[in-house]
């Protein structure tokens, strides 16, 4: 009987177009946010999230083969996103943590969306959404 090869899990996410390629994924559950900072975010991606409160789970992503720094604007843009789809949404600026993926890591038995960073920076924004026609709305 052959072998079944691996097929990693697809988070569901809401996606978004932010400019020249740059792409920005929000986890929709506490088991989507896991997979895409675990399993789906590459250790270059930039990885977001509304600090001291529940929230979605954020990476941004270069265009294949992209060596650049994202621009402050472009690191706000991703981290409004995660204010967005955070316990902040109603409020005004709130702080968002970044840092890149490869500094995120899962503390062993913790529960599904629990994650420790380091090498953090914050981000003062105010929640918001691309507007952006590009935008998507849907899964993968």
């Amino acid at each position: 009987m052959p072998r079944k090869e691996y097929v990693p899990p697809v988070p569901k996410t809401w996606n978004y177009d932010a400019g020249d390629g740059w792409l920005v994924f929000a986890g929709k559950t506490d088991e989507d946010n896991d997979i895409l900072s675990m399993q789906f975010a590459r250790p270059n991606d930039y990885w977001f999230h509304v600090r001291a409160l529940p929230g979605s789970h954020v990476i941004l992503r270069a265009p294949e083969g992209c060596e650049e720094t994202p621009s402050r604007a472009r690191l706000e843009l991703a981290a409004a996103v995660a204010a967005w789809h955070s316990k902040a949404r109603n409020g005004g600026n709130c702080a968002v943590s970044c840092t890149l993926a490869k500094f995120v890591s899962k503390p062993r038995g913790a529960k599904p969306g629990l994650v420790e960073i380091s090498h953090e920076t914050i981000l003062k924004v105010r929640p918001s959404l691309p507007n952006n026609p590009n935008s998507q709305n849907h899964p993968l």
